[in-house]
């Protein structure tokens, strides 16, 4: 695992991208490897087991289907050390829409559900809202050298997670000043080195990525705790929709807010647009935050 941390950037995406390239078992079961590392709570990364089971319900579909949403339920902690195996149920194949059913099991036990539906592109009205304002990649540090630069005002281990290396790079728009902000992040993102042409790999490390930084967003108004204070935090729920084609592995812009928090749960909302303005995703999630004193 240590060695992972100091990978390449084309090392972290090849591994990223075998993680993705799931092992058909049997008919409709298929297992995905061990984790690229654990998250900062010893489990598996939640974006890599929706990224996977997303792979699992696309191998199960007609060619020429598209993935165009999913909604997942986090049930336990995966664990790191071992494969999760993946069942999928057809629940349905019409001739516009497919839907198919996943659950994650580790040890015998699910660790999350999804449901995914496909549909056949096809032309109609069409809108969308406009990208927001915000300095270009170029412009921003990434993470890694940023939280070098300014992590020493976090709690104790917090700026070795910080400045650990993924697959996926960020590039944050930090406010001004540390403190309290109101719950909106906003942050450009891509794989660190190229992909192959296959969309469904694509929509699959966007899957990924989308687990990344929605759950911040709801600690912004009360100065990011998780990064400066002990709190349990963990993804309850998480759904996609993939709205456009784009690259994985080009500029996309995350723009992220949070409605509301309460009851050790922070509601958290998301749109990613590519760098042309375009809104190919919008996400929405529900997470865990529970304080400890």
């Amino acid at each position: 695992m240590d060695g992972e941390y100091r990978a390449t950037p084309e090392q972290l995406v090849e591994r990223m991208v075998h993680l993705l390239d799931i092992e058909e078992i049997d008919t409709d079961l298929y297992r995905g490897d061990r984790a690229i590392h654990p998250n900062m709570q010893g489990r598996v990364f939640g974006g890599q087991v929706i990224a996977q089971a997303l792979v699992s319900a696309t191998r199960s579909v007609e060619e020429g289907r598209v993935a165009h949403s999913l909604h997942a339920y986090f049930m336990r902690a995966g664990d790191p050390a071992h494969p999760i195996l993946y069942q999928v149920t057809r629940d349905y194949d019409g001739r516009s829409f497919a839907t198919r059913r996943v659950v994650a099991l580790q040890r015998g036990k699910p660790i999350l559900n999804l449901a995914a539906s496909f549909h056949v592109p096809e032309d109609g009205i069409a809108h969308q809202t406009a990208m927001p304002e915000v300095p270009p990649p170029e412009e921003l540090l990434p993470e890694v050298d940023y939280w070098t630069k300014h992590g020493d005002g976090l709690r104790p281990g917090m700026k070795e997670i910080m400045t650990r290396r993924w697959p996926v790079e960020f590039r944050m728009v930090h406010p001004a000043k540390p403190g309290p902000t109101l719950p909106r992040l906003h942050g450009w993102f891509r794989a660190a080195a190229p992909l192959a042409d296959d969309p469904a790999l694509h929509r699959a490390v966007l899957a990924f990525a989308s687990d990344m930084i929605l759950l911040h967003t709801s600690t912004l108004p009360h100065g990011g705790i998780w990064m400066t204070q002990p709190i349990q935090t963990a993804s309850l729920d998480h759904a996609l929709w993939l709205h456009e084609d784009f690259r994985a592995d080009k500029w996309l812009l995350y723009a992220t807010d949070s409605p509301w928090a309460g009851h050790a749960r922070g509601f958290n909302r998301g749109q990613i647009f590519a760098r042309d303005g375009r809104l190919v995703a919008s996400v929405a999630q529900e997470g865990l935050m529970r304080t400890h004193k």
